[in-house]
């Protein structure tokens, strides 16, 4: 059961400032401020815009920690309070029974940018002794532990793209075989940096086409979609077994019910082009629910505007549903915040919860210039009203990976 949510993401603060950024089709995309994009071909991202990190962590820890240590903190202590949960309050034993998993694909890469610039240019006094352990991926749950005073197991998954996907599908198993009572679990991304957006430079997978008008860069599925946009955030979740949210009288958001997960063995940054794995994920989260393709109201799409991702999700999609394809309400949430890597998934999570508890499905907006080869209903740059009782949220990620959730609502959930 899904009891708590926070969110940080480019619409703003906190996860109502996500719902209605979904409502009403923002865009939160914009040139990039957090550096100087000297001789960047791309240069739109979907920045968290006027983040204070000071209001979230300690002060020495401003210049020891990387971006998504606050960004998560932040998120994290949101989805406790909405939860109920009242983390002072808590004794010893209850701070063991709640672990941490969460997902990242870059980690403190900011954090490692700056420092080991100081170690190429033979700088060393300009280096701070925490630059290895800011650095790596997994300092992501340990630092969120620390700050919260959780005793559980701390751990990160990242698997690129599908790193949050992964890590709440671990925390549902985990809590569905009685490992655990709860679980902090969700998708932080800080990687708007100077060696990542350079790297997707070099690979040509960014939009480039739309610089001067940043709102319009991210649209998937349409014809001349030219690439993705590099986006950042944090979307956190409060997760815990029936009982434990019942004892609690806790408000249930939605229940996570599947999960699956398949690797397409085929290229380290391309899709397997009949969609052939992607489509035996779909399968598994669905078998693992025990529901039906055809109980499936909205699909929560990876979308990420590039040529052959919207293509081979299409197709993904099509032979999974099959004559129903065409029928259910699919969007993609990147079209708004861009693409915050190993935290879409969680944002996929969050934006299928919104379609959860408003029976409003979110737009794909820019959609403006339809790819005859993409024939979904991509729910056109407005939000429709529809009941939604599952919903799938889909991830693909580099190195042929992917993964994706099933999602049922709270009240019709099967809560034993």
């Amino acid at each position: 059961m899904i009891t708590g949510v926070g969110v940080v993401s480019p619409f703003g603060m906190g996860k109502e400032a996500f719902f209605e950024g979904l409502r009403e089709g923002l865009s939160g995309l914009g040139p990039v401020t957090l550096f100087e994009p000297n001789g960047l071909k791309s240069r739109v991202v979907g920045e968290v815009k006027n983040f204070n990190q000071k209001d979230h962590i300690k002060l020495e820890d401003e210049k020891r920690v990387p971006r998504i240590v606050p960004l998560g903190v932040a998120a994290a202590r949101e989805a406790f309070a909405d939860s109920g949960v009242r983390l002072e309050n808590l004794s010893l034993d209850e701070k063991r029974g709640i672990g941490v998993v969460l997902g990242t694909g870059a980690g403190g890469v900011d954090f490692a940018e700056a420092q080991y610039a100081h170690f190429f240019n033979h700088d060393l006094k300009k280096a701070t002794p925490y630059a290895i352990s800011s650095s790596f991926v997994g300092m992501l749950s340990s630092e969120l532990s620390i700050y919260l005073g959780l005793r559980g197991f701390s751990h990160v998954v990242s698997t690129g793209c599908a790193s949050s996907t992964d890590a709440i599908g671990y925390a549902m198993k985990m809590i569905r075989h009685g490992e655990i009572g709860m679980i902090l679990t969700g998708g932080v991304e800080a990687c708007i940096t100077p060696g990542i957006m350079a790297g997707f430079d070099r690979m040509g997978v960014t939009s480039t086409a739309f610089n001067d008008t940043p709102h319009r860069a991210s649209r998937p599925f349409n014809l001349d979609r030219d690439g993705f946009v590099l986006g950042e955030g944090a979307w956190v979740f409060a997760l815990e077994n029936y009982e434990h949210a019942k004892k609690r009288n806790a408000k249930i958001y939605g229940a996570v019910v599947g999960y699956g997960s398949t690797c397409d063995a085929y290229h380290r940054v391309m899709i397997e082009p009949q969609g052939i794995e992607a489509s035996r994920a779909l399968e598994l989260a669905l078998n693992d629910a025990g529901v039906p393709a055809g109980r499936i109201d909205y699909v929560n799409l990876h979308g990420t505007s590039t040529k052959m991702n919207d293509l081979i999700e299409t197709t993904a999609i099509k032979r999974v549903f099959g004559g129903k394809a065409k029928e259910i309400f699919t969007s993609a949430t990147k079209s708004m915040i861009g693409h915050p890597q190993g935290a879409c998934g969680a944002a996929g999570v969050a934006a299928s919860l919104y379609a959860l508890t408003s029976q409003e499905i979110p737009p794909t907006i820019n959609y403006e210039n339809p790819d005859p080869q993409c024939d979904l209903n991509y729910t056109p740059n407005k939000a429709v009203k529809h009941k939604v009782d599952f919903a799938l949220a889909n991830c693909l990620a580099f190195g042929s990976k992917n993964s994706c959730l099933i999602l049922q609502r709270a009240d019709t959930a099967v809560l034993n």
